[in-house]
Order: structure tokens, then C-alpha cells, then sequence
């Protein structure tokens, strides 16, 4: 039992916050109660406020009324991205300590103002990269960092329609579209007009393809980026990149060693996501599941030549599932911690600056102007 339970408003009521949120809050019932849920639509309000689980959370469509409530002591923001940095800083502004889901920007210029309001702030600022919470990606890390020369390594995420994975999690998400029309061209005008900026300052022409290919990297790329970043460090250059629909690759440049990764979407109804990383006598990879399906483990395979009883040269493979606890839950206890116990986030705001880096170097690789 813990001594605090953390009140949370959540912004945003789409499938994530239906599929993972939601439930893992109530599970972790012990740490977290919805006070609070805001969204655009009121039937996806009505569909969330029933799924909480406890006392019925108020509803609003205002995040302005949500950030400023007593009965909320800290803030999900997991809307559309666009707004990921707005919501956020007003989070920040009524000192409440926000989570915000991935991708936090994709504008150095949002990474700034969200670091101001940080400082000026009794809250602070946790980005949901939940892949690198997973037990499993830990263990590969330290099992990584026992390796003297990495000689390459593969950073691999292509994978089935969502919907194959999301129809079997048994959460039955809804969709609702009772937006009203001046919401939806606001939030158009305002994602066009950010993507824009944002190419703009990478020094990449806006046009439908860069647009949707940022998204692309800010979205499902990010999940891999940052726990690259985290692996095996910062890559000095983009040597290569093709970045082209449904699937996309690029070749980084470590200066000892290469980095290929790929990614992107397909039809086949598997979840290919992978990290792997070449010592000249070990090779660590780790192996991660779908997400929307609970309880499915994020595991790590070490192969690697080793001496045999008799001092003979011999070949091993070690398959480790250190638990079935699933990278939401640790990453909410990770957050309970940062809230309750004053525990430093390792996914902060100066640590997703390094994605923004990184998709920066993509973007101008790919999309050189002549």
C-alpha cells in the first residue's frame, strides 16, 4: 500500500486513453485516481467517465478548467500531439507535475518554452517513452554496456495494422466524431501550421510527404529513437536515409560503428520490434510485444560465445523474460515516484530535445533541397 494516492486529470479520451491509461490507472488503484477527464467529445467523455474505475470523474471539455482544479493533483496529456506542448505548460503553469505521451515536439522553439515553464514551476514534466521502462529494455541495456566494441546494430519497428492488436486487447475502444466543425479545423490549421515551422527550422520543404513523414517519426519513430538513444548513445550523422511510405530506413553513423534502422507500417498481423546490437563476441537484442495487449513481456536474448567445461570453445544462447508486468505500469509507477518520492524522470523535456535531434538529421538526409 502506498501513504498517497496522486488525484490525475487526463486530456484526452481517444484510444490510447481507453486501450492503456485508463486501465493501468485503475489497476494501480493503490497510486492513482481519475478526477478528472477533458476532451472534445462528449460521448468519448461519457464512454471514459464509465470505464473509470471509484468515484465517477468530472468531466470537461475546457483543459484551462481541468489544469486549474484542486481535485486534480497531477495531468496525462495524451491528445493530439499538437497540443501536447500547450496543455502541457498550462499543466505546468498550475504547478501540477505532468506525463505527457509521446511525441512531446517536434520544435526546438516548444522545447524551450516547455523548459521555461518547468523552471518557473512547482510541477515537472515526464515524457511517455514507456518502451524504455520495460524491465526487459533495462536488463538489455546493462547487458549492452558489458560489451567493449559494438560493432553494429539494428533498430527494427515495422509492424501490423493496429487495429489487429487493439480488437483483441479486450478494452473495446470506441470512436466518436461529434467534434464540433470549428474544433476539427482548428486542430487542422494548427497541426499544418506547426508541421510547417517545424520543417521550416530543419531547413526541409513543407509538402504532403514531409508532413506525413514527420508525423511518421514523431509518432511510431520516436518509440525507437529515444530507446536507441538510450541503448548505445547519440548518433554523430545520418549517413543515408530513404524515407519513403509504408516503410522507411536510414543508416547512422556512430563513428566506430553503423546503426541501420527501419521502420514503418504493413498488413501482416505481427509486431516486429526489435533492437539489436553486434559485439565481436556478444549479441544483445531486445524483443518487444504489442503494447495494447496487457501482460505481454518486453524480453532479451543474449547469444554469444563462451567457454565450454572441458575450456573448449562453445556457442550459448540465454532467453531472459524478467516479468510479465507490462512497460505502462512501470512507467506510471516511475511517475507515482517523480510525484510522491521526488524521484528525477529520466524521459524529461532536455532528454527528448536528443529526438528532435535525431529527427532532424533524418528529415535533412532524406529531403536535401537541390
Amino acid at each position: 500500500m502506498t501513504s498517497r494516492i496522486v488525484r490525475v486529470g487526463v486530456i484526452g479520451c481517444g484510444e490510447i486513453a481507453q486501450v492503456a491509461h485508463i486501465l493501468t490507472f485503475n489497476l494501480l488503484s493503490d497510486y492513482f485516481q481519475i478526477t478528472y477527464l477533458c476532451d472534445i467529445s462528449t460521448n468519448a467523455l461519457e464512454h471514459c467517465r464509465r470505464k473509470v474505475a471509484g468515484p465517477p470523474p468530472k468531466i470537461t471539455k475546457s483543459a484551462e478548467e481541468l489544469c486549474s482544479s484542486s481535485e486534480v493533483d497531477a495531468v496525462l496529456v495524451c491528445n493530439a500531439s499538437v497540443y501536447h506542448t500547450v496543455h502541457a505548460i498550462l499543466a505546468l503553469k498550475n504547478d501540477k507535475s505532468v506525463l505527457v505521451e509521446k511525441p512531446l515536439t517536434s520544435s526546438y522553439e516548444d522545447i524551450d518554452n516547455l523548459q521555461a515553464a518547468e523552471k518557473a514551476s512547482k510541477g515537472r514534466l515526464m515524457v511517455g517513452y514507456m518502451r524504455r521502462y520495460a524491465p526487459g529494455f533495462l536488463d538489455a541495456v546493462e547487458e549492452i554496456g558489458g560489451i567493449s566494441q559494438i560493432q553494429y546494430a539494428r533498430v527494427r519497428d515495422i509492424i501490423g495494422p493496429n487495429a489487429t492488436f487493439v480488437g483483441q486487447s479486450g478494452t473495446f475502444p470506441k470512436r466518436f466524431d461529434d467534434y464540433a466543425p470549428e474544433d476539427s479545423q482548428a486542430l487542422k490549421d494548427k497541426d499544418r501550421k506547426a508541421t510547417d515551422a517545424a520543417l521550416s527550422t530543419y531547413g526541409v520543404p513543407a509538402n504532403d510527404h514531409t508532413r506525413r513523414m514527420l508525423m511518421a517519426l514523431g509518432g511510431l519513430g520516436t518509440h525507437d529513437l529515444s530507446a536507441m538513444r538510450e541503448a548505445i548513445g547519440m548518433p554523430e550523422r545520418v549517413k543515408a536515409a530513404i524515407l519513403t511510405f509504408p516503410i522507411w530506413t536510414a543508416t547512422f553513423d556512430y563513428g566506430a560503428f553503423p546503426v541501420v534502422y527501419e521502420s514503418g507500417l504493413n498488413q501482416v498481423p505481427i509486431f516486429d520490434a526489435h533492437i539489436e546490437v553486434y559485439g565481436a563476441d556478444k549479441i544483445v537484442r531486445i524483443n518487444y510485444d504489442t503494447p495494447y495487449v496487457k501482460g505481454l513481456p518486453t524480453t532479451m536474448t543474449v547469444r554469444e560465445k563462451t567457454t565450454g567445461p572441458r575450456g573448449e570453445e562453445c556457442y550459448q544462447e540465454r532467453y531472459i523474460r524478467t516479468t510479465y508486468e507490462d512497460s505502462y505500469t512501470v512507467e506510471l509507477k516511475a511517475w507515482y515516484d517523480s510525484i510522491v518520492n521526488g524521484q528525477q524522470a529520466k524521459t524529461t523535456i532536455e532528454d527528448a530535445r536528443q529526438d528532435v535531434d535525431i529527427i532532424r538529421m533524418l528529415m535533412r538526409a532524406g529531403f536535401r533541397s537541390d
